[in-house]
């Protein structure tokens, strides 16, 4: 118990975590600290985030980007500690559902896990989009690869879909093998690009594009304007999320109350250490230009690593191998995303249906696996449908570019909220020592904040003035005011979330048992198998 009762206000106490973590049926166990961060950094995807997002945030910030990758940290690292905080008094695969629900209340809590799943669904289009893409550009099927809307990657983004699905079915132990594997590879590749883009920049042998590192680099008063600032951060934000995932499987954790939290904190700073010195060398190698390997030029945003490639490794067939060692890798970390995507999600429905805040099918456990099954498969699905809409929409690639950077107001919204939680959760027990002010309170409520403060501007910026579009690929013209267009990230971000709150309002008409505190509140214990009576307990307020 990371807080005594006493130290909370009367009438409430911390969720109970003496229950064995196999109470939704899950394997319990089943991962060790090691794992448990694999999972935690493969989720972020660093070499297909990195290869999708770098250029974006270069076009907003120019060459401070270095400093962006470092200042988003910050609030990462205050959220994975309040992240930590939270699993110790209440290791519940529901995360911020569970969290927010008992701090807050059943609306605040159930629109925290609908931003998880949103924000999860949202994604999966661009993971199976490049995805599918690279399969043809590592076999050299250039003009098949280089249309992310041809039927072919949708069709090859759609099979790997359908196969993480039934890896991640299958159970927990299989994934966070192939994560390893995966993972270990991966970093190796991208230390080696870093390492030798470097030495090139240093002896002069990387081309006239390149730049020689600068500590003003480092200077974030040097970008043009905030919003900009605004813009590479919530990219930013992107790059580094998924670490949480590593808190999502904390009932399938050996000591799920330490464990996934020190996951979580442990894959952030590595995160941190392994883009900083990815951007840096990136940035150094190929300049910020608009032309040639500049990563500025909109021809190489989307995939940096695929024109970079080539340049770093040079020619010969050490240069092949490694070029298609790195295709290989963004395939799999796209790949190895897909299914650390596929996880979490299926673990915060299961968790909600548990609690009656959705259909209880959410909740059915193979029995051999000990893996959700319908939340598994519902996911798969619902993420094969969405890619392949998309996929035919007009200006399809633009339209799943602009998913990827709506999901910054996901992200910072439910990282955000689980900040506030913490800080309230605990806000009895802050003046007990000063490592529960700093670790409880202060941190996480910090990271809240920037988080949504990055959110509210980014509301501001997205809802796009006359002839002022540059923040979405896409915009749709309002009818009653032709000189104003409305942006399509702030379309596909808060439509997401409008439809969050429709859902949940169609629930608690139909099933308002959660929604009456009677299912989940603070006082609630940790895990609730989903055959249990539910005992008759005062409903918490604060919603």
């Amino acid at each position: 118990m990371a807080v005594a009762d006493a130290a909370l206000p009367a009438g409430q106490h911390l969720a109970s975590a003496s229950n064995t973590s196999n109470d939704k049926g899950l394997k319990g166990g089943a991962l060790g600290l090691a794992s448990s961060v694999v999972i935690g950094v493969a989720s972020t995807a660093p070499a297909y985030s990195l290869a999708a997002t770098l250029g974006f945030i270069v076009a907003f910030v120019g060459v401070q980007s270095p400093i962006v990758v470092i200042l988003a940290f910050v609030p990462m690292l205050f959220t994975a500690i309040g992240y930590q905080e939270l699993n110790k008094a209440d290791p519940d695969c529901g995360t911020t559902f569970t969290w927010a629900t008992r701090a807050f209340g059943p609306k605040t809590g159930w629109l925290g896990g609908w931003g998880i799943i949103a924000a999860d669904i949202l994604v999966m289009a661009s993971l199976a989009q490049v995805a599918g893409q690279y399969v043809f550009l590592l076999f050299n099927a250039d003009g098949i690869g280089s249309n992310s809307t041809s039927g072919w990657v949708l069709l090859v983004g759609i099979l790997w879909i359908v196969v993480m699905t039934g890896i991640c079915y299958v159970g927990v132990e299989l994934s966070a093998w192939l994560q390893k594997i995966f993972l270990v590879l991966e970093i190796i590749v991208l230390i080696i690009f870093a390492v030798t883009a470097l030495v090139k920049v240093g002896n002069g042998s990387a081309g006239p594009q390149a730049i020689n590192p600068s500590w003003s680099w480092f200077n974030p008063f040097d970008i043009g304007d905030f919003s900009s600032f605004v813009r590479g951060l919530i990219l930013m934000l992107f790059i580094y999320w998924g670490w949480d995932s590593a808190v999502a499987v904390n009932e399938e954790t050996a000591d799920p109350e330490k464990t996934p939290g020190r996951a979580a904190v442990i894959s952030t700073v590595l995160l941190l250490v392994t883009y900083a010195l990815l951007t840096l060398s990136s940035q150094a190698f190929a300049g910020t230009g608009s032309t040639g390997l500049g990563l500025n030029n909109g021809h190489n945003s989307s995939d940096i690593f695929g024109a970079l490639g080539r340049a770093v490794f040079g020619g010969g067939a050490y240069g092949s191998v490694m070029v298609h060692l790195l295709l290989f890798l963004v395939l799999t970390s796209a790949a190895a995303s897909t299914q650390t995507t596929i996880l979490p999600t299926a673990r915060t429905s299961l968790s909600m249906a548990v609690y009656r805040a959705i259909p209880r099918a959410f909740a059915r456990v193979h029995k051999k696996f000990l893996t959700p099954t319908v939340s598994t498969l519902a996911f798969g699905g619902v993420s094969i449908v969405l890619y392949a809409l998309l996929n035919y929409t007009s200006d399809a690639s633009y339209v799943i570019a602009d998913c990827v950077t709506s999901l910054g107001m996901m992200i910072a919204f439910y990282y955000g909220l689980t900040g506030f939680a913490c800080a309230w959760y605990y806000r009895h027990n802050l003046t007990s020592s000063p490592r529960n002010f700093l670790f409880q309170g202060l941190m996480p409520l910090v990271g809240g904040v920037i988080l949504f403060g990055v959110l509210i501007w980014s509301f501001h910026d997205d809802w796009i003035a006359p002839s002022d579009v540059s923040a979405s690929y896409t915009s749709w013209q309002m009818g009653f005011a032709p000189h104003w267009d409305i942006g399509g990230v702030f379309l596909l971000g808060v439509g997401t979330f409008l439809v969050g709150v429709i859902l949940m309002f169609v629930w608690q008409a139909v099933s308002p048992t959660f929604f009456r505190g009677e299912t989940l509140n603070s006082s609630t214990p940790t895990m609730v198998r989903d055959d249990a009576p539910i005992e008759n307990v005062v409903p918490i307020g604060g919603d």
